[in-house]
């Protein structure tokens, strides 16, 4: 399997997906918004994307199955699976806010074979694929070389169903807010994770995510020389519904912290 040939087909795919995307993004109104659940909001936009998405991941390798957001087509006992998230922010895109994007990764079995997440508000591709570089349009990534949390900007994702943790979260973030350059919060995790990589943020943190939200970015701070893990310390961050994820200095004193706080 050629990795790089299919990773740059998939910055193609997310790119002409993220296009239709833009073109439909002032035709949004509320009538046509649909709650699949409490904050959890989906559009005709998200389903034809993910539809767009899937015709061209097919087209590109017909083996592999999928796991996608808006289960438009269920196929996941495949040894390889496409990991799809057709619009991350579809909250801020109602809202006509910024940032949106595309996240997509293949997977073989729990490993993460290669990664695409499209920044459509910003035109940004970040991409990496198993022993590669990471890259953004092109040019070489990597994570930030801030040494402690203290100099440190930190990402943080608030959950929108599951608020039994919310308080001890709560405490975590007013620690950052104290003891960092402080505390942003993007509402996209796919781009909370591309941001990582290329050294805008030092650490990100969030809890009740989905493998779609997180295993394209996941990848790609890894090929970045950034670290990943669950709040545990532990590899769980794919299908564990928490992650961690930092440059390679401050990964040890922000693990220790997020564990003093969550766990």
């Amino acid at each position: 399997m050629d990795l790089q040939t299919l990773c740059n087909q998939v910055c193609e795919l997310s790119r002409k997906t993220g296009k239709f995307i833009l073109e439909e993004k002032n035709k949004i109104s509320a009538d046509i918004i649909e709650n699949k659940g409490m904050h959890d909001f989906v559009t005709y936009v998200d389903k034809t994307s993910e539809k767009l998405i899937i015709e061209g991941l097919r087209s590109y390798f017909p083996e592999a199955g999928f796991l996608a957001e808006e289960n438009t087509v269920s196929q996941t006992n495949s040894e390889y699976t496409w990991v799809i998230d057709p619009l991350d922010g579809t909250t801020n895109y109602i809202h006509g806010l910024d940032p949106f994007a595309t996240s997509i990764a293949l997977m073989r079995g729990n490993e993460i074979l290669l990664g695409v997440v499209y920044v459509i508000s910003n035109d940004e591709c970040f991409y990496a694929w198993k022993d590669s570089k990471a890259y953004l349009n092109g040019k070489e990534i990597t994570v930030s070389k801030r040494k402690t949390i203290l100099d440190s900007l930190i990402a943080i994702g608030f959950p929108y169903y599951d608020y039994e943790r919310i308080e001890a979260f709560l405490k975590s973030v007013d620690h950052f807010c104290h003891k960092s350059h402080g505390v942003r919060r993007l509402g996209s995790a796919a781009t909370d994770l591309a941001y990582v990589a290329c050294g805008r943020f030092e650490a990100f943190y969030e809890y009740s995510l989905h493998p779609w939200d997180v295993a394209a970015g996941a990848i790609i701070v890894k090929q970045a020389g950034g670290e990943i893990c669950d709040f545990k310390g532990g590899n769980d961050f794919v299908f564990g519904k928490e992650i961690i994820a930092t440059n390679n200095f401050v990964f040890t004193e922000f693990v220790d912290l997020v564990k003093k706080f969550m766990n």
